[in-house]
């Protein structure tokens, strides 16, 4: 029942113009403007990448992408104009963003490529990735450097790339959502975004005095607790859960639990037994659960809504392996939700206080498995002119397991879960797959695990 498709042997050039640095039309605030204690944190000291594929467009005929797109750019940083800047570190590792007004990169390029040769199943991690996203020197650094890359490369086909490269102390996918949201407004004529950005950051900033108020498993550093797995040989997967996949999950659950589990429960609760069994560890080892979790809901008054900084939370539980194992998918599941539910404003104040007073550190990601479900930030809304994209969204494999909205040749919606594993473990994690979707008298989708490498 498990199904992989062939390697892409597609590579290409691109050739590119030379980087530029595309200001703000108008002049802007020259501030410096702090980040917030939850932005900052070591983890969001990173460039993420994504990408977005447009078909061709009739009714676009004779025009650029890359210079409307470009144009839209300077316009739609007038309103977002630390993007502009650069950030600097100040006592405590404090970041603020110094609003210079210096501008962000930019590259146009043409391949001679059409979007078919990228093939029927566009998920990532997408080839040549680094020549659709090219890593001009100097400027993948945090601070002092551009906090944005976007480079746009027309296809032979007349379809386009835009590829991004953004700065994630400056915002989560929310907040990245409402930005780029509003380069698509700008790129149709809007002559302002629908929705105001909000600086504001010190709405979560830590307290005078800090009280944390929870345990923040999420950060537990523990050197005792190495990662003793080799990598190896590396396997890309994308398993694909459509309707099929999914009401075989639910059928492993007594009846009265259907109506209180969300899918996320429930493909997380899957995924976490099936990995920990994949990875063999010892029954008493401890394994953590990290739920991402956007908290803007969380809050009385609630955030304004053009706040585009990060508000998410990474709330953790901790068990054994052993236990995880053993435990049937229905307690798994309780575990999930509950991890889940630990987010109120409060939490969300404590890890503020918790990561200024304790050196901003990263999440500790040994032993844990890192879920993030982004079904709902649907990038495949950004409009440039040319229409939805056909793919909008993370263009490689990260850290940890992100749900991402798939749509199949047929038009039916599923979620599609792209990972990177060891080939041992990966192969043991796919069995394990199989026989907990297996595990009722029902035929499931041959079609359910896709590999896009």
């Amino acid at each position: 029942m498990a199904m992989e498709i062939p390697p892409t042997s597609l590579a290409f050039k691109v050739r590119r113009r030379e980087p530029e640095l595309v200001a703000p039309v108008k002049p802007t605030p020259r501030e410096l403007k702090p980040l917030s204690d939850i932005d900052d944190r070591e983890g969001h000291r990173f460039e993420y990448p994504m990408i977005l594929l447009y078909r061709y467009n009739p009714s676009m005929k004779g025009k650029d992408p890359a210079r409307i797109i470009r144009d839209a750019l300077a316009k739609t940083l007038v309103f977002y104009y630390p993007f502009a800047g650069r950030l600097r570190e100040g006592p405590n590792r404090k970041l603020s963003v110094d609003c210079t007004g210096e501008g962000v990169l930019f590259i146009e390029g043409d391949a001679d490529v059409t979007l078919e040769e990228f093939g029927d199943e566009l998920l990532p991690p997408f080839p040549c990735m680094d020549e659709l996203l090219y890593d001009v020197e100097g400027s993948g650094g945090v601070l002092n450097c551009p906090l944005l890359l976007i480079q746009v490369t027309r296809l032979k086909c007349n379809s386009f790339i835009c590829a991004i490269r953004h700065n994630h102390t400056m915002s989560d996918a929310v907040g990245w959502l409402q930005f780029m949201t509003a380069v698509g407004e700008m790129a149709r004529g809007a002559s302002s975004p629908t929705i105001t950005p909000v600086w504001e950051r010190h709405l979560l900033n830590a307290r005078n005095p800090p009280r944390v108020t929870y345990t923040h498993h999420e950060f537990d550093q523990q050197s005792s607790d190495e990662e003793t797995i080799q990598p190896g040989k590396m396997v890309h997967l994308s398993f694909v859960f459509g309707s099929n996949e999914l009401s075989s999950l639910r059928r492993l659950l007594p009846s009265h639990h259907h109506q209180h589990c969300s899918t996320f429960d429930i493909l997380t609760a899957c995924l976490w037994q099936c990995h920990t069994k994949a990875l063999q560890r010892d029954p008493k080892e401890h394994v953590c659960l990290i739920c991402i979790v956007n908290a803007r809901s969380k809050f009385n008054p609630r955030l304004p809504s053009g706040y585009y900084g990060n508000v998410t939370a990474y709330p953790a539980t901790v068990t054994t392996a052993g236990t995880l194992c053993q435990s049937p998918l229905v307690d798994v599941i309780e575990l999930v939700k509950r991890t889940k539910g630990k987010v109120t404003e409060e939490y969300m104040k404590s890890m503020a206080d918790f990561l200024a007073t304790n050196g901003r550190p990263a999440l500790a990601l040994n032993r844990s498995f890192l879920v993030s479900d982004v079904t709902k930030i649907d990038f495949g809304d950004i409009d440039f002119g040319w229409g939805k994209p056909v793919y909008g969204g993370q263009a490689n494999v990260m850290d940890g397991k992100h749900l991402l909205p798939y749509k199949n040749k047929e038009g039916e919606d599923g979620i599609v879960i792209p990972l990177c594993l060891p080939a041992p473990i990966m192969e043991r994690f796919v069995s394990e797959l199989n026989s907990m979707l297996k595990n009722e008298k029902h035929s499931c989708n041959s079609d359910d695990i896709k590999s896009n490498l």
